[in-house]
């Protein structure tokens, strides 16, 4: 017969004596249950405590060890080599996600997934977001097109995020003790990169937002996140919910905690919403004093442009700023280019998944790697409130030329400064010049950098990262009318330098 301990509901008494015996215990030693048990009215099983502390443990910033025993998280912030990004690329997509979608897959079609008529229908659902992404409609989820998408798109939007999150931890903007907010959370790539770089000594509350079926692979995908991360899942329209105050502490009838966000997630989602503008200004009110967003959107030109649209009409609020990558390097300037910005990274390693969806498609439509997504694209803002920039460089006009005024200096040799807003733009083009997009926060239309004769005095412009600061001296400014945008023309004259990245 058992002792009763525990077996009932904990009651509002015995979670606020757990609660006040943590928070004192907290300033003095590590929190044991079994030592809080004996100070709980009723005596409660010692595991039943733990579960209170686990769900304590943001409010108090708790830190559960592998002892079972709790203690303070740090204070800092995460950096690049603790976040755990050492190899620098995002080589493939875990095995331990990629086996937890098949279950998936296992489960609702059978070990065969692949062959036959499931097969077939995986693969037209797939065929169809692609048609409808490229249409720009809207596509309707249901359980089905939820795991299509993610068999297609899980990979990349991991890689992606993981690579910005690599970023965001090496400037010092992940906080140890961490809220994030996933705005349209998809099937859980976001959540997942994030787990997975977090080390032990890091603790993360994770709010995801999202109706839609995709929530319930989120939930089984994130099922076993490990100690110290603590995913909920709100399943409301991004329009509907209320950001301020939904990180608060329920547990206890204590004070709650201010329910500011760090971090607050759009990821591939803007392109979606009626009001995308609109919708993050609204979240603004939820984000931390130094907390930081990521807006995040595919690489092709409507998407890109697009969520540089949204960027452009946060910062001409008095207090967002564009953090990285297309900072306004003149004040009181603001750009009115296209800006067709987007970063490359190296291709992911085929998921198994994906490799044997596309072996078993036949038919005479069918193109062999067809279903096969590797490629590491994305367009990305960072924004914040605080004023910072990534790059904090203001030229100095009586030296340098603005790109808004490159119009008065066709055919003629300036000096310049620009962030590297894309990678060689031609490097498919047999024979054709390094093509470079660039931008200075002030020009009106494109401009373009174009290496014509690379020498070691401007081998910079090729050799520098995505969002890099450039300094240009004695470029070539003309006039482009097939691309109506404006060409610097990098030559054995010219010399480029790197102040940044």
């Amino acid at each position: 017969m058992g002792t009763g301990r525990g077996e009932r509901a904990m009651t509002p008494e015995q979670r606020e004596a757990i609660y006040e015996n943590a928070q004192y215990l907290r300033q003095v030693r590590p929190i044991d249950p079994e030592e809080i048990d004996e100070y709980v009215p009723g005596r409660p099983h010692p595991a039943v405590v733990r579960e209170v502390l686990r769900g304590l443990a943001s409010d108090l910033g708790l830190l559960e060890r592998e002892d079972g025993t709790f203690v303070p998280v740090p204070e800092g912030t995460l950096d690049s080599s603790s976040f755990g990004l050492s190899v620098g690329s995002v080589e493939t997509f875990p095995e331990s996600h990629s086996r937890r979608l098949e279950d998936r897959l296992v489960a609702r079609y059978g070990p065969g997934w692949p062959e036959g008529e499931s097969g077939d229908r995986l693969r037209a659902r797939i065929r169809e977001l692609k048609a409808a992404y490229f249409a720009g409609e809207s596509v309707a989820y249901d359980a089905e097109t939820v795991l299509a998408y993610a068999i297609y798109h899980l990979p990349d939007y991991y890689a992606a995020t993981t690579y910005l999150l690599e970023e965001l931890a090496a400037d010092g903007l992940l906080p140890t003790h961490l809220r994030a907010l996933d705005v349209g959370a998809g099937v859980g790539g976001p959540a997942l990169a994030l787990f997975d770089r977090l080390p032990d000594d890091a603790l993360c509350e994770y709010h995801a937002i999202e109706p839609s079926p995709a929530a319930d692979l989120s939930e089984q995908l994130l099922a076993d996140a490990g100690r110290n991360k603590y995913p909920k899942i709100h399943r409301e329209r991004a329009e509907d919910f209320e950001p301020v105050g939904a990180s608060a502490a329920t547990d206890t009838s204590t004070e709650a905690a201010d329910g500011a966000y760090d971090l607050l997630v759009f990821a591939n989602v803007l392109s979606e919403l009626d009001d995308p503008v609109g919708v993050v200004e609204r979240y603004l009110e939820g984000l931390a004093p130094d907390g930081t967003v990521l807006l995040l959107a595919p690489a092709d030109r409507e998407t890109a442009i697009g969520l540089r649209a949204v960027e452009r009409a946060l910062a001409s609020r008095e207090d967002a700023t564009i953090y990285a990558p297309t900072v306004e390097l003149w004040p009181g300037e603001r750009p009115a280019d296209r800006c067709w910005s987007f970063d490359v990274k190296p291709d992911l390693g085929v998921p198994g998944f994906q490799r044997r969806l596309d072996s078993a498609a036949t038919g005479p439509d069918h193109t062999p790697g067809e279903f096969l997504n590797v490629d590491v694209q994305y367009a990305y803002s960072i924004l914040r409130t605080d004023g910072k920039q990534k790059i904090d460089f203001e030229p100095d006009e009586r030296r340098v030329a603005k790109l808004a005024d490159s119009d008065a200096h066709v055919s003629e040799r300036i000096d310049a400064t620009a962030i590297k807003l894309s990678r060689s733009l031609s490097e498919e083009t047999e024979g054709a010049n390094p093509l470079f997009l660039i931008g200075d926060g002030s020009q009106g239309v494109d401009h373009y950098a174009v290496l014509t004769r690379e020498t070691v005095l401007n081998r910079d412009l090729q050799d520098a990262e995505y969002g890099s600061l450039l300094a240009f001296e004695n470029v070539l400014v003309l006039w482009n009318d097939d691309e109506e945008a404006y060409n610097l023309v990098v030559d054995d004259e010219t010399i480029v330098d790197r102040l940044s990245g």
